[in-house]
């Protein structure tokens, strides 16, 4: 029943309407609980669109017209109708489409322009002062939420698509924002004052002395002050008038000739050493080269003071370093003092720190062959009379250079298969019976290979040298004499030298521009060869040693130098004569073949840390290392023993405190 209401209700509508439009071009539109498209449809009639409608658009619509209106507002009655039913109309080659307002900005044909009130449109709005990205989270809240505003940084352009009517208010506040920014740096020109340490008053004053930061999104609360040395000025940068007053009023006060006799001032250093920075700054007022300090890592005298500077300052000024509070104390007048202070705060900065990582890999094969047969025949000792024994003999079968030892016995024979035949026993005088080796024959080889990384590293600061020793310190004899006085035996005495013997690492790096380090690298790896232990004249060491300044990129590996070596030796023992028949001659003779390989390379890579967080990622790498050693080190469980765990190093923190080894 209330469908035939509708309905009747809707061709009344139409009929006044079209009469009212006929005579004078005046409707009255009253839909009360419609469809919706019976309402476009009717609409459709009066203003002759076409409408294309989705099949997503459903619902019911309320319109009252208490007075008619003329026929050219029925169309944006509709659009504003739609609106508030969620659905737009997006017109596009003479047809009206009506679809869901979330789908509706995907369609829209055109951009530019606002034409009716609820209509669908983009507008692109580009900025000259304000940030486009900055500019969304402003207006986000004042577009439908199925319309969109989006920032392209690029060309600093913000996209909207919204309904016409709130557009030229978006117009409008964007243009209010989007202005030119008065707070124009400030530049305040001090007299007498250091402009480094005024600035560092007022910076602790404004800033600590509130909850204000430079880095504040408030714009009444961003304030930024810096100093500018060569000119002896201020820089002031923020939002706000009143801090502006302000600090030029706290510069007026500041910016006066000192009363105090001398003009002693105190300067507390951050980051540089005192006592050296003070030789440099000595030989600046005094123009004395030969002051200056030829290394940054040149000792100092004992105290921790560097030595003074032959050369006194120029004009009477005075400089001191007290390295107990690492701070200069500088006598000079206020302009010589300025000039002083730029130059401190230029060189008293954070210097980088550079770790260095050595590879040191070498590969070494060690191939051995032997073959050889020895003849023996004894059994002739045995006999009376005169006899014949006799045999050939190849020291490298036997300990003792024998087939038979000292004590009678055939186990001296080398390593490898020895096969031999025996033929009885024979009685030896001094040695007893022993057995009567007629033939041994040796079979022998030896395969050896190793593979040896070593990685030494070192952390440093820029241009300071370092040094790392990992070995031994042997003794090596430099004399030795016998002293007799009055007794009736000398007495031995003997003078050592002590060496390390290891492996040495001594780098001092230097950072270019662009990442390129250049490094001064000594690097030794050597060994005490053990035949030579016992040796009465002194052992004897192997050493493999390179000495080389190179540049090397941040973070890249570059090989120094290293040794390839081959080397093929061959001996040969063998009877005279009998030793060289064919085939034959091989009963005769004992040869030995060796072949060793030896592949030694010296690689290098640097890092450069310029930062805290840098180096902590590595010291949390290499200690979560150490843990993982630590843990599969641990002894395993048996039934019968207690556990007895190693101490083990706990988790580490960077940002707590310290770690303590657990027992």
């Amino acid at each position: 029943m209330g469908v035939w209401i509708s309905r009747l209700l809707l061709c009344v509508a139409l009929s006044l309407s079209s009469a009212v439009f006929a005579t004078e071009d005046r409707v009255s539109l009253n839909f009360v609980n419609a469809d919706i498209e019976e309402v476009i449809k009717a609409v459709s009639q009066i203003t002759q669109r076409n409408f294309l409608v989705d099949p997503r658009v459903k619902g019911k619509i309320n319109i009252v017209s208490a007075k008619p209106i003329p026929a050219s507002l029925a169309y944006d009655t509709l659009l504003s109708a739609l609106r508030l039913q969620g659905f737009a109309a997006v017109e596009s080659n003479g047809v009206t489409k009506v679809m869901p307002e979330a789908d509706a900005k995907l369609y829209i044909p055109n951009i530019g322009g606002y034409g009716g009130g609820d209509k669908l449109v983009t507008r692109v709005f580009m900025l000259h002062h304000e940030s486009a990205v900055q500019m969304v989270p402003i207006l986000r809240p004042l577009i439908a939420p199925n319309n969109i505003v989006v920032a392209y940084p690029n060309n600093n352009a913000l996209v909207v698509t919204d309904y016409a009517s709130n557009l030229k208010r978006i117009e409008a506040i964007v243009a209010t924002l989007d202005q030119p920014k008065s707070d124009a740096a400030t530049v305040i020109p001090l007299k007498y004052a250091s402009v480094i340490d005024v600035a560092q008053t007022i910076n602790k004053l404004m800033l600590d002395g509130s909850v204000m930061t430079t880095g504040s999104t408030d714009a009444s609360q961003r304030f930024m002050l810096m100093a500018d040395a060569r000119t002896n000025s201020l820089l002031l940068s923020t939002d706000s008038p009143s801090r502006v007053a302000r600090v030029q009023e706290l510069v007026a006060k500041l910016d006066v000739m000192t009363s105090a006799p001398g003009n002693i001032h105190v300067v507390y250093l951050k980051n540089a050493e005192a006592a050296k920075l003070a030789l440099t700054l000595r030989a600046v007022l005094s123009g004395d080269i030969s002051a200056v300090p030829a290394s940054s890592s040149a000792p100092t005298v004992a105290g921790g003071t560097a030595p003074a500077s032959t050369a006194a300052p120029a004009g009477g000024s005075m400089i001191q370093a007290d390295p107990a509070t690492n701070a200069l104390i500088i006598t000079a007048s206020d302009a010589v003092y300025n000039n002083l202070r730029a130059v401190v705060e230029m060189l008293d900065v954070r210097r980088a720190q550079v770790f260095v990582e050595a590879l040191i890999a070498e590969v070494s094969a060690d191939k051995a062959a032997e073959f050889g047969v020895q003849w023996q025949e004894l059994s002739g000792i045995n006999r009376a009379g005169v006899n014949v024994i006799g045999g050939t003999n190849f020291g490298a079968l036997g300990a003792g250079g024998n087939i038979i030892s000292a004590a009678g016995n055939i186990g001296t024979v080398g390593q490898g298969l020895n096969i031999g035949i025996v033929n009885g026993t024979t009685t030896i005088p001094g040695l007893g019976t022993v057995l009567n080796l007629g033939m041994l024959a040796k079979f022998l080889e030896n395969d050896a290979n190793a593979n040896i990384l070593s990685t030494p590293n070192l952390l440093t600061l820029d241009n300071e040298e370092a040094k790392i020793i990992i070995g031994q310190n042997v003794p090596f004899i430099t004399g030795s004499y016998a002293q007799t006085g009055n007794a009736a035996t000398a007495t031995p005495f003997q003078t050592i030298e002590r060496k390390d013997v290891g492996l040495t690492l001594r780098i001092k790096p230097q950072i270019s521009q662009g990442g390129t380090v250049r490094l001064q690298v000594y690097q030794e790896v050597s060994s005490v060869l053990s035949q030579t232990i016992n040796n009465a004249a002194g052992v004897i060491t192997n050493k493999r040693s390179l000495e080389s300044t190179v540049l090397v990129e941040e973070g890249q590996i570059i090989v120094l130098g290293g040794l390839i070596q081959d080397t093929v030796t061959n001996g040969e023992d063998k009877v005279p004569v009998l030793g060289d028949i064919p085939v034959l001659g091989n009963l005769f003779r004992h040869e030995t073949r060796r072949h060793t390989k030896t592949n030694l390379m010296v690689f290098i890579r640097p890092y450069v840390m310029r930062d805290n967080q840098a180096h902590q990622g590595l010291t949390q790498n290499r200690y979560d290392y150490l843990r993982g050693e630590q843990k599969q080190g641990q002894l395993p469980s048996r039934p019968m023993l207690p556990d007895m765990q190693a101490p083990t190093l706990p988790p580490l923190s960077l940002n707590n405190t310290k770690p303590v080894v657990q027992p």
